[in-house]
This record gives C-alpha cells, structure tokens and sequence, in this order.
C-alpha cells in the first residue's frame, strides 16, 4: 500500500528524534488496535498492556525483564502520549544543537531504564505500591530535558505567556512537580520521573569532563542491529584508559630525538570533540580553553585529507 510505503519512507529517512516518534506512536495504535479487535471478537478486552507495562512487584518484573524496556514505549492514553511526543520533540530539537543522534536514542533509554530502575526499587520498598504498574516515556524525556538544561543551563526557550525562559528553570519546575506530586494518585509515575532526571543530569555532568555514558550502550545496539543486518559477528569493544604505570610497561622503547619530548599527542577522542564542538555551538569559539583550541586544531589536521 502506498500510504504504508510512505511511512516507511519517512521513517528510514527521518532523524533518529523522529524515529523514537514514530515507534511510540506506533505501539500505542498497535496495543489500541489490538484491544478493540478483542473487544470485537470475544466481547472482552484482551490484557494486552500486562505483557509490556513494568510491574511493580519485583519477581513478576524477574519473570518479564523485557518490560524495563517496552515500558518505555507505552502510552494507554491520547493525551499522555501526546504530551509525551510533543515535550520530546520540543526538546530532543534543542538537544540535537549539541549532541549526536545517537547519543539522543541512548539517553533516552538509559532515562528510561533509571526511571524504571527507580520506580522498581522504590515499589518494592514502599509495601502499598505492590499491585501498580508503569507505563510511558515521561521518564526517559525528562532525561533529555534536565540533560540539556544542566549542560547549557541558560539556553533560553520561549513559552506562551512567559516569553523567553532560560531551560534550567524549565527543568527545575519539572522536577519540583515530579516532588511535590508523589503524595499523589501517581507516585510510581513520579518517582520514575525523577529516575529518569538523576540519568539526565548524569549524563551531562560526565559530557563536560569528556565521557560518554550512552556509549557503551549504542556500541551494544550497534553490535545487536549488525546481527541482524548481518554485517558483524564481532563482540563490541569499549576502551579503557590504561594505568601509567601499564602504559609504560607495555610501551616499546623509542628513539630519542630532538623533537620527541616536545611533541604532544595528536589523538583526540570523538568524545572530547563532541564536547568541545557542543561547547562552541553554546557559547561560542572565544569560550574554549586553550587546551581544547588546541585539541580543535589536531583534530582538524587529523581529518584533512
């Protein structure tokens, strides 16, 4: 079918922001379709939902590990999914001017795994949080939301009746209200929200010193889509810096020469430059370090062919 076709098309072509769209949307007019197709059918609904929401109890979530992921791909509700999308698409646009597409999808797991990391931890705590589930991105967006406001706190957004805010407060207030709400009828929904705003505010904290935390997971991805594509047998690496003292040990001798002892190394980690490029996207060329100019300059020469 054409129109099926189009969607595909717009899919493959689109940026990874709007495939974490597409894909909740998706399951939710999947799960909906479902459930009215066993309405139909059977006159009863089929408990769909019980088989990709995150239980609160946690030896059913041992059973159904799959559900700290699908979990975060479900929404029950227009309105929830709605407000859902269109908070991510609002601010996954702003955190796309600094990070990569990759570093977008990872987060947004890893936000969602915190959350519900958080809320599993919390339920099992809490005795009278047994018997509840939970289901929807709210704490995986709000990882991308803080993430981009503890990196670029003054980046200002404009909001209606507000005019233009600076994102921390945005943040803030989003926090404050995940807090202020767990006296609520949600407070399994709200202690996942703040799960998902400790990874967030992770994330950004180790940017700026230079590390990656979504890596190892999209090297992990990477390998998993390769298996399928067939294009890889090979376990993912991830790199760790060596101790001094192995470096030295496992360094060959070399020859003393004139220069050797000036010459500082020209390998600069795809992390570090994603850092100093987010830096100079925020604040501008004068704001980097003479250190990280430098940087800047080995890893334009290392690229000019």
């Amino acid at each position: 079918m054409a129109f099926i076709d189009d969607i595909k098309r717009t899919y493959r072509q689109g940026s990874m922001l709007m495939r974490l769209i597409f894909i909740n949307i998706g399951v939710f007019i999947l799960i909906r379709l479902l459930a009215i197709g066993a309405v139909l059918l059977s006159g009863s609904s089929f408990p769909v939902l019980q088989w990709v929401e995150l239980p609160g109890d946690w030896w059913l979530a041992l059973r159904r590990p799959w559900t700290l992921v699908t979990y975060m791909f479900v929404h029950n509700d227009l309105w929830h999914i709605l407000f859902n999308m269109l908070w991510l698409y609002w601010l996954g646009r702003i955190f796309m001017e600094f990070f990569s597409s990759k570093q977008l999808s990872g987060l947004y797991i890893l936000g969602g795994l915190g959350g519900g990391a958080l809320y599993l931890l919390c339920s099992n705590l809490l005795g009278h949080l047994h018997g509840s589930a939970l289901i929807g991105s709210s704490a995986a967006v709000i990882a991308i939301v803080v993430a981009v406001a503890v990196y670029v706190p003054d980046y200002k957004i404009g909001l209606l009746f507000l005019g233009q805010v600076a994102i921390k407060w945005v943040a803030l207030v989003t926090v404050l209200i995940a807090v202020l709400s767990l006296d609520g009828g949600n407070i399994g929904g709200n202690i996942a929200h703040l799960g998902g705003a400790a990874v967030g505010a992770w994330y950004a904290l180790r940017i700026k010193q230079g590390h990656d935390i979504t890596r190892p997971l999209n090297a992990m991805l990477d390998f998993i889509i390769g298996l399928f594509n067939g294009r890889s047998l090979r376990l993912p690496r991830f790199k760790r810096a060596a101790s001094p003292s192995a470096q030295q040990q496992a360094a060959p001798p070399r020859q003393a020469t004139s220069t050797s002892h000036h010459r500082p190394d020209d390998t600069v980690s795809e992390e570090e430059l994603d850092v100093i490029l987010g830096k100079i996207k925020a604040a501008g060329y004068d704001a980097l370090s003479d250190e990280e100019k430098d940087k800047l300059f080995k890893a334009s020469r290392r690229r000019t062919p």
